[in-house]
């Protein structure tokens, strides 16, 4: 009978996760349902259900040379990688102290982390781009790498901060009694522990260099050509089949990384 009781109990339960599951799934994914009807759609008038004739200019466009995407996609993913990794590295040190200890001035040095992300981001290009100007970075790939740092590096120290907050360092303690030199002890005890945020971290940082727009048009001038500035000068273009053919590509890495993230986690915490 209680063996009864917990079967039919936990269906519901069940029942209700499944649902939670789908509806997110349909969250997700159901936008993008428009998006590739209008990447092979050539004509698409109201109040037609869907596309009334099909083509595949758009893609072969994108695959040609003379559409740029390819260089700008490539681009983009140089630029997001290339920031992601200096963020982390930043963040890794600099998340360790606000997470570990406590200090003067420590309040002042994270409400100065959220500054970048509480100033408009034109205000703050702005400020910055007279002094890129000067020192020859205007119009660059480091300037503009240099730029994206300015918003993705709070997000990762605030992120690796609180993973550092939960932090043993007895573990530390015990390894370098054991003999362990820093070296070993930052990878055999450290690193493992603090992995998965280390992951989350390279997530936020790669999705906030990914869409970043107004710092990349001012800074890069033009001539670092990112796929989100490509994405933008096809919507005012006003050729939607290309512009959602435009819109699939530059969503794809995103997808790709995201599900990347959610299954190590899972795993993680499935070997936890």
């Amino acid at each position: 009978m209680n063996n009864h009781f917990q079967t039919s109990g936990s269906r519901p339960i069940g029942v209700l996760r499944s649902g939670v599951i789908v509806g997110i799934v349909l969250a997700v994914f159901v936008p993008f349902i428009p998006l590739v009807l209008w990447s092979f759609g050539l004509r698409w008038f109201y109040p037609a259900f869907l596309p009334t004739e099909f083509s595949l200019r758009a893609w072969s466009y994108l695959a040609s040379p003379s559409s740029k995407v390819v260089s700008s996609l490539l681009t983009s993913v140089l630029l997001s990688f290339t920031v992601t990794i200096l963020a982390v590295l930043i963040a890794l040190p600099a998340g360790r102290v606000l997470g570990l200890y406590q200090f003067r001035g420590k309040s002042l040095i994270e409400f100065s982390l959220l500054a970048p992300l509480i100033v408009p981001g034109l205000a703050v290009v702005m400020g910055i781009q007279v002094l890129f100007i000067r020192y020859g970075l205007a119009d660059t790939f480091l300037g503009v790498v240099l730029a994206h740092l300015i918003p993705v590096t709070p997000y990762a120290v605030s992120l690796l901060a609180g993973v550092f907050a939960n932090f043993e360092v007895d573990f530390e303690a015990q390894a370098r009694m054991l003999g362990a030199s820093p070296l070993e002890t930052f990878w055999k005890i450290t690193l493992p522990s603090i992995f998965p945020g280390i992951v989350v971290s390279v997530l936020f940082a790669f999705l906030v260099s990914w869409s970043e727009y107004i710092l990349t048009l001012l800074v890069g001038g033009g001539r670092v050509l990112t796929l989100p500035l490509l994405l933008f000068s096809l919507v005012q273009g006003g050729d939607y089949a290309l512009t959602a053919a435009t819109s699939l590509v530059f969503i794809t890495p995103v997808v790709v990384v995201l599900i990347f993230t959610s299954r190590f986690l899972s795993l993680s915490r499935f070997k936890a």
